[in-house]
């Protein structure tokens, strides 16, 4: 299933050297090779070249104004130079671009695609990120970045497909989007030609005059005993975290501080530190019930994150993350927690990634998630996993305030 991209982290630290209003972050190599990875099996129609605006300038970006990962860099649109940060390569087929009469924008220097969310704040639409949608670099196709293309053209539109009839124009310097007119606003020239594919970029080191992290950031809970299948435990930042998980006062909640239990009596748990640095990409895991806070959820059927009828959210009470599903991960790890709303930062509004069906009321009820229709979690060997949905016991969660 393709979606729009959901997944992001942000850093801090602010740098002269930067664009205005750029921050510097310390980038973390290991994270950003996995991210950022040159598709060197893809065809591209053109490499390492500039892309104009109609009055000449070139769309730019600079290393360390994302995230840690090379996610959410700013696309600018700056005066030609030459640099690193003004050459693209526009990709018609690939890893990434399974789609006939589309394209890949991606960036010569970082490996990111230009990637286009209507749902942030108009003149922020439109940013790089990992290609294929997963900050972790493990998606595959997202209509969010692939835009209309013959496969040829070297003047044309930056259509992105996950709107129809949305165009990118030039916005006194930044990249905003507006119906689709044909006017020469709208027009991109993709500068001089292909070049040889560039070989592969090695992951950028960090600025030098970047800060590092906060020393103050705190250590995640103390865990006594072995954690789950492998999972570590990650040091959180507490101004990033408390963005990122906001509780909705202003929630109805069918349920709250009830235990989710699978058919054979276990719950479903979660512990705080298991995820990112934001308490996103939190592990959901089938447990002994005990108890404890990991495992005290609220069911919400109305807020600012539940604006449908006949769902529901599942958010854990300890964290306040929602319960997510995505059908793009590998199976056994496509349900996390992750932020209400669906924006690694905290600023999303409703995504149907998060909403389950549900009555309002029973306290047995499937969890189907209603981003992939005829879809049901069940209990795989103590990981929540997804088959289709058979009406069975093994299908069923009790609720149990």
């Amino acid at each position: 299933m393709r979606t729009n991209t959901l997944f992001a982290l942000l850093g801090a630290g602010v740098s002269m050297a930067a664009p205005i209003m750029n921050k510097r972050v310390t980038l973390d190599a290991a994270a950003t090779a996995e991210a950022q990875v040159r598709d060197d099996t893809a065809t591209r129609a053109f490499s390492n070249t500039a892309i104009k605006t109609s009055d000449g300038q070139c769309l730019s970006v600079t290393s360390g104004t994302g995230d840690f990962r090379e996610n959410l860099v700013p696309v600018k649109i700056a005066k030609c130079d030459g640099s690193a940060g003004q050459k693209w390569d526009v990709i018609t087929k690939g890893k990434h671009n399974d789609q006939a009469g589309t394209a890949l924008f991606v960036s010569s220097l970082i490996q990111g695609c230009l990637n286009f969310d209507p749902r942030r704040q108009p003149g922020n639409q439109v940013l790089l990120f990992s290609c294929g949608g997963r900050a972790d670099g493990e998606g595959k196709v997202t209509n969010s970045q692939l835009f209309t293309f013959d496969g040829k053209s070297n003047t044309i539109p930056l259509a992105p497909t996950n709107q129809a009839g949305t165009c990118l124009f030039s916005n006194n310097g930044q990249l905003d989007q507006q119906g689709c007119s044909g006017n020469a606003a709208q027009l991109f020239t993709i500068g001089d030609g292909a070049a040889a594919p560039a070989p592969p970029v090695d992951a950028p080191a960090p600025p030098a005059d970047a800060p590092a992290p906060p020393a103050s950031a705190p250590a995640p809970p103390a865990n006594n005993g072995a954690l789950p299948n492998g999972e570590k435990l990650t040091k959180l930042d507490a101004a990033a975290t408390a963005e990122a998980q906001v509780r909705d006062d202003t929630a109805t909640r069918a349920f709250s501080n009830a235990a989710i239990k699978t058919a054979d009596g276990q719950c479903l748990s979660v512990i705080s530190g298991t995820g990112d640095f934001r308490e996103n990409l939190v592990p959901v895991n089938i447990s002994p019930c005990d108890g404890s806070a990991g495992q005290k959820f609220d069911v919400i059927t109305k807020g600012k994150h539940n604006d449908q009828a006949g769902t529901a959210l599942i958010v854990s009470s300890l964290i306040q993350g929602c319960l997510n599903f995505d059908p793009r991960r590998q199976p056994g790890n496509q349900v996390l927690l992750f932020s209400c709303g669906g924006r690694a930062d905290g600023e999303g509004a409703v995504t149907n990634s998060q909403l389950f069906t549900f009555d309002g009321k029973s306290t047995s009820t499937p969890l189907a998630p209603t981003n992939q229709a005829g879809t049901c979690l069940f209990n795989n060997n103590g990981q929540l996993d997804q088959q289709g949905c058979s009406n069975g016991a093994n299908q069923l969660f009790t609720i149990s305030a």
